[in-house]
């Protein structure tokens, strides 16, 4: 899953942004290392750019830039933004990312979405925790040296102008992560849905609370541990951390509001409902934690709906006769549905071991197919029962209703990347008649059919553009432009349908796979055991 994250900051020193690109850096203090001469330590991979510098160094073509418009220059002032798209470590080994192909779409993107702003973009190949994924960074300086289009992000005129400073605002951040998950759709990467919230939301401060508090513990246990001692905490936990779990904790218990309240009352936790929101209050604070901090697991739509399954559990469990107590972790989340397919980690094709030593392959191989085969009829067997086939017929048509189901899937995700791309086509008509509009009212204003004229030869970029809109929207039977913030929650909306729909084919591609090997291996147990079969009967005669 590609994920996307925003830095702004004010350090004049463009050159230190350049440095830690570049060069190893502690990953807690973010301070350089340096080897035993006292020397920076560079980086053992890396892919960097630069984009909009005219042959300079980054960090004097900022400062140029800077003092020809005079901005940035005061202390407050946000110098440069930093975006990283960080992507999903399967993508290397299961979609074929790779370093060099990271910093092309990087680069592409900052391109499309950060026009006329001086950029660096370096790509690394693992992450500080060392989980192997590829990673881009993009730090833009804020100023803009050209004028550019209007984008779908920007909501004011001093956006596209050279001279003004980009601005990432909420909106635009939302637009940043649907592109990003467009990015990853089109380029076959996992990706997850960036445009809603999560279950668990640890915000950047939290993580790396977590990550000292662990290495300090880590430390603090060490001695005990060589001393054969079983330290008493293992695992560090945020504050944070422990409010959830504490809160799951008493929901698990709780069938309504009263009861959950009272239940973290005893824990130190006052629970708060106000217009409609949730807020935590713990013993150590005085301001309340509200829910949209922790994650959306803990909002109020969430809590409620745990109640009320609980509330219809204990209802039902009433006329019952007592069981014992179900152990377990619990948190805040709806009943699973049921699987309809068992979780394997793969059945694969058996060898036709025959064949093989007719093309030339000796004993070792054989032995190893013998093998092989043993243990891929044990999985298809285990696959076969556990999804309750009883004749090969049922298999066949389980194989057939699985491929329709992914060709059909198939064919809505095409129709909904039709009405993608249409959106994205009109909303960009619509922001390109929108730029025009100073030099329509121009026109209109003018007094006399030879001042009219004057002014439409003078600006006749603007109105070449502004027709072309128009024949579209008069080609397209639009007679009402729509909003433009309207369009763009829209395409965002369409967007998180997709990410969605694309997860249901990869599902389903994944079950028809599944389901075509046990097919092919059954088929061939079959054919295997007519032969021996027949083999015994001719020997009989």
């Amino acid at each position: 899953m590609a994920t996307l994250k925003h830095i702004n900051s004010k350090n004049a020193d463009y050159g230190a942004a350049e440095q830690y690109l570049i060069f190893e850096h502690d990953e807690f203090t973010m301070k350089p290392v340096l080897d035993e001469t006292g020397r920076l330590i560079p980086r053992e991979d890396y892919r960097l750019s630069t984009l909009n510098c005219g042959g300079e160094d980054f960090a004097v073509a900022c400062m140029r830039a800077n003092l020809r418009y005079g901005k940035n220059q005061r202390r407050e002032d946000v110098k440069s933004h930093h975006y990283i798209i960080s992507f999903d470590p399967r993508d290397g080994p299961d979609n074929g990312l790779t370093v060099d192909r990271a910093q092309e779409l990087g680069e592409k993107f900052c391109a499309e979405h950060f026009p006329g702003h001086q950029a660096l973009v370096c790509t690394h190949p693992d992450g500080h925790n060392h989980s192997g994924n590829i990673h881009v960074h993009i730090v833009i300086n804020s100023l803009r040296i050209e004028e550019v289009p209007f984008l779908p992000y920007m909501d004011r005129p001093a956006d596209t102008k050279a001279g003004c400073k980009h601005r990432c605002t909420d909106a635009a951040l939302r637009y940043f992560k649907s592109e990003v998950m467009e990015m990853c759709h089109r380029e076959g990467l996992y990706q997850i849905d960036l445009l809603n919230g999560s279950k668990n939301r640890v915000t950047d401060r939290e993580y790396w609370a977590q990550k000292k508090g662990q290495a300090a513990l880590d430390k603090q246990n060490a001695p005990m541990i060589a001393d054969g001692i079983t330290p008493r905490q293992t695992k560090f936990e945020t504050n944070k951390e422990k409010l959830r779990q504490t809160i799951r904790a008493a929901l698990s218990a709780a069938t309504s509001f009263e009861d959950f309240s009272s239940l973290l009352l005893r824990e130190g936790v006052a629970v708060k409902e106000s217009r409609g929101r949730l807020s935590y209050l713990t013993r150590d604070r005085t301001k309340p934690i509200t829910a949209r901090k922790l994650g959306d697991d803990f909002d109020r739509a969430a809590v409620f709906a745990v109640l009320e399954q609980n509330a219809a559990r204990a209802t039902e469990k009433a006329a019952a006769i007592p069981e014992y107590p179900r152990h377990g972790e619990t948190g805040i989340q709806p009943t699973k549905a049921p699987q309809t397919a068992p979780k394997q980690d793969g059945v694969q094709r058996l060898v036709d071991i025959e064949q093989k030593l007719a093309e030339g392959k000796g004993r070792g191989y054989e032995r190893w197919a013998t093998m092989h085969n043993l243990k891929q009829m044990a999985a298809t067997l285990n696959v076969y029962q556990e999804y309750g086939f009883t004749s090969p017929e049922q298999l066949e048509a389980a194989v057939d209703t699985a491929y329709q189901e992914m060709r059909q899937t198939s064919g809505e995700l095409k129709a909904l990347e039709t009405k993608l791309q249409g959106k994205k086509e009109l909303q960009r008509q619509v922001l390109a008649y929108a730029k025009t509009k100073p030099a329509r009212d121009g026109l209109r204003a003018q007094k006399s059919e030879k001042a009219r004229a004057a002014y439409r030869q003078t600006n006749e970029s603007d109105f070449i553009i502004a027709e072309a809109a128009a024949r579209y929207f008069k080609a397209h039977g639009i007679t009402k432009l729509p909003a433009r913030k309207a369009l763009q929650a829209e395409i965002e909306q369409l967007i998180s349908e997709k990410d969605g729909l694309y997860n249901t084919y990869h599902e389903q591609k994944q079950r028809f796979k599944e389901l075509q090997t046990v097919k092919r291996n059954i088929d061939q147990i079959l054919r295997r055991e007519e032969a021996h079969r027949r083999k015994e009967q001719s020997h009989e005669r």
